[in-house]
């Protein structure tokens, strides 16, 4: 059930570009992913390659008719900071972050593209949004945080917190 949890947050988000784009085929969609997993993660790697499973199955291929700008911060809240800003400037599409404590360094970046996100258990109660009905430019997708990604969640959010 995790892999679906994981991969869902980009099925609303596809299915809102417009089926004219789509039909074009030629037209590229960019999406920025920041992670606190670092590359080497047998987690993050899962995660990502379930992600790049289920767009394909959606016709969406990389190298195709969509790339991914992978940003692997790790616990890192310095290389964290860099790569949301790297990732703004290369106007993606829209924005996808893993961890509610990489989410404010994009929000600071940009208020234009949208950006998804997961394990956050409560983004009104944290601020992130002011409704779950209307969220503004910001999309959400929460998973449970009782998955067994979220004792690393856990580690790096106080990592980030210290920064």
């Amino acid at each position: 059930m995790r892999r679906r949890e994981f991969i869902n947050f980009l099925v609303g988000t596809v299915a809102a570009w417009p089926l004219a784009v789509r039909a074009q085929g030629e037209h590229t969609r960019r999406i920025g992913l920041i992670t606190v997993f670092s590359k080497d993660d047998p987690e993050g790697q899962r995660r990502v390659g379930a992600l790049q499973q289920r767009l394909q199955e959606l016709g969406w291929a990389e190298n195709r008719n969509l790339r991914i700008e992978y940003r692997w911060a790790g616990d890192d809240p310095d290389r964290a900071r860099f790569y949301a800003g790297e990732l703004v400037g290369m106007k993606p599409d829209v924005l996808f972050v893993n961890h509610a404590l990489v989410l404010p360094l994009l929000r600071q970046e940009t208020h234009t593209i949208p950006i998804v996100f997961v394990q956050v258990p409560d983004p009104v109660a944290d601020g992130i949004v002011a409704s779950l009905a209307q969220p503004a430019a910001t999309s959400r997708v929460s998973p449970p945080a009782n998955t067994p990604s979220a004792g690393k969640s856990w580690r790096c959010s106080r990592k980030l917190r210290l920064a």
